[in-house]
């Protein structure tokens, strides 16, 4: 299970633009069919080609687990349309000012972490749409927790300034192993760079060797360049 490189519209930054649950990758419409096709192989998951509210960032405008998928309150009736075609759980789209779900929750199947500042009542629609439990929380005090690190049902990589006591929180949350580390070349937003799930993980092109060795032991995945 290898750890690849790539690049989105030529940026190192691929998990702003797409996400991986162990259901689906979600890639948008933008990027050429065998590239996006390409990246699903990799991760040994069905593709949905789909952008969210006619954006290419959908990593930022979306979060999912293999339980269901939120969906920014632009998404379009052909774009929610495509998602049910290829993934038959849960698909909400969040009634909220807010925007950014793919910043605002970290989720595997087992649990998630979202904004510490997150209202009671929007946790409970992510808890009901994802079907686990949720937990505000922070990481490395900062509370755009889905941009910090990358979960899979395997392990946990996250910014290098988390403390003990957020890795104990993530620990009982996720229910799986938690490290820290960076992705293209020394950036600590990992969520930015990264996606990933119990096959394989994709880093951005800037993506260090030893950046890729410390991923392919956080997530339980080996590391191989593309």
């Amino acid at each position: 299970m290898p750890v690849f490189l790539t690049s989105i519209v030529s940026s190192a930054s691929i998990g702003v633009y797409s996400l991986a649950t162990d259901k689906f990758v979600l890639i948008p419409k933008m990027v050429p069919q065998d590239k996006a096709s390409k990246t699903a192989e990799w991760l040994n998951v069905p593709l949905i080609h789909a952008s969210i509210g006619g954006s290419l960032l959908a990593g930022v405008l979306a979060c999912a687990n293999s339980n269901g998928i939120i969906l920014s309150p632009f998404a379009r009736q052909e774009e929610i349309d495509t998602i049910k075609a290829g993934f038959d759980g849960n698909i909400f789209v969040m009634e909220s000012r807010k925007t950014a779900f793919g910043n605002l929750v970290l989720a595997n199947d087992k649990g998630a972490l979202v904004d510490a500042r997150m209202k009671p009542h929007i946790m409970k629609q992510v808890s009901d749409a994802l079907g686990v439990e949720v937990v505000p929380g922070r990481i490395a005090g900062l509370t755009y927790v889905g941009s910090l690190g990358a979960a899979t049902n395997k392990g946990v990589l996250a910014h290098p300034l988390l403390t003990e006591e957020e890795k104990k929180v993530l620990e009982s949350v996720f229910k799986v192993p938690v490290d820290v580390g960076t992705i293209n070349c020394g950036i600590p937003y990992v969520g930015t760079g990264l996606i990933a799930n119990s096959h394989a993980a994709v880093a951005g092109s800037m993506t260090t060797g030893p950046e890729m060795f410390i991923i392919g032991n956080a997530l339980d995945v080996v590391q191989e360049v593309e």
